[in-house]
Formats: C-alpha cells, structure tokens, sequence
C-alpha cells in the first residue's frame, strides 16, 4: 500500500493538487503495477514561514526576491 506525503508551501489551487493526486497515483500504477485503490497521496501545505530556503525562512527569501525584481 504505497503512501505518498507530498510537502508544499500555500498557495496551490484545489485543481493544481487533484492533478498532484493523480499525476503521482498513475506514475505508481505505470512504473510499480500498483492498484489505484491502494495508493495513498497526501498533501501538506507549509505556511512560508515555517519553510526554509537558501538560508532564509521562505517569506523573507519571497520578500528579497521581489525586491530583486522591482528593482531591475
């Protein structure tokens, strides 16, 4: 019974992580011959805060990078 926990920060549309669970479910059905109706897929959804990236929490490193850009 494969069980899958994908981690994302927020920000994901309903559409966006149904296509995730079924992405992720047909891969296991192609590659290992598993059954749909065994696979488990689950989505966690990380506030930026709680998330580290680059050194940085990602909120802050979110606020560097759009002030990268504003300033081009």
């Amino acid at each position: 019974m494969p069980y899958v926990n994908i981690q994302i920060t927020r920000g994901a549309t309903r559409e966006q992580k149904a296509k995730l669970v079924k992405d992720v479910t047909d891969s296991l059905v192609r590659v290992l011959g598993k059954k749909p109706e065994h696979i488990h897929v689950v989505i966690q959804e990380i506030d930026d805060e709680n998330w580290g990236f680059s050194g940085l929490l990602t909120d802050e490193w979110k606020k560097q990078q759009s002030q990268l850009l504003s300033s081009e």
